[in-house]
């Protein structure tokens, strides 16, 4: 491996015009989601979760974003983690999702609220049985003394529930981040490439304004 900071190549890929966006950014961005799901990227869906803690400190991880409608974008976690935690202390959030292959980078800033409980029901339930046994014998983000404990949880879990239908935990669902901001970049040679952001005064105005920035 090379010195970190003699890494560097063009990007040649693509470009973004003014009119390639359109008014939607939300529909754009399901858009650039589907082209990296054709292009059959490993984990097209993969976005970092931004949050602040109590001492305003960031903090940030990946999860796998769930949904894309005219609200915002989705995903599905133990809200009693690090993140749900943060969140409901301050419910805002920065979502990053970067598409290496395509030269592509999408930027979201806004506030987060709970997925009604129906629609955290209906996600539960399609999901695999061990990956439902394992939400609720995974107390995300506390300590755990070994692998082994973490599997006996596990197994715990799956002795109470049997052959039984296993129900979403309460402390288990959906968030559902409103955009006010959104910012789609292009790649482009030497490093000058394309960014138009969108922004709005609030999430219940749908009236978006676009600007580009310089890169």
């Amino acid at each position: 491996m090379g010195r970190l900071e003699d890494l560097r190549r063009d990007y040649r890929h693509g470009q973004l015009d003014d009119d390639a966006i359109g008014e939607d950014p939300l529909a754009m961005l399901a858009r650039w989601v589907a082209d990296a799901v054709d292009a059959e990227l490993g984990e097209p869906n993969a976005a970092t979760v931004a949050t602040v803690d109590a001492d305003g400190v960031p903090d940030a991880r990946v999860v796998l974003l769930r949904g894309i409608d005219e609200r915002g974008v989705c995903w599905y976690s133990n809200r009693r983690s690090a993140k749900g935690r943060q969140l409901a202390g301050n419910p805002h959030a920065a979502v990053v999702l970067f598409w290496e292959p395509l030269e592509r980078q999408v930027r979201l800033r806004g506030t987060v609220e709970d997925l009604p409980d129906e629609e955290s029901d209906a996600y539960f339930a399609s999901r695999p049985r061990s990956s439902r046994i394992g939400a609720w014998a995974s107390q995300q983000s506390e300590p755990i003394a070994d692998r082994a404990s973490l599997d006996a949880q596990v197994a715990q879990v799956t002795a109470r529930f049997g052959d039984g239908e296993v129900a979403r935990p309460e402390h288990w669902g959906g968030s559902l981040l409103r955009p006010t901001s959104i910012e789609f970049w292009q790649g482009r040679p030497s490093r000058l490439h394309d960014r138009l952001r969108f922004t709005r005064p609030d999430v219940g105005s749908g009236d978006w304004a676009v600007a580009r920035l310089q890169p």
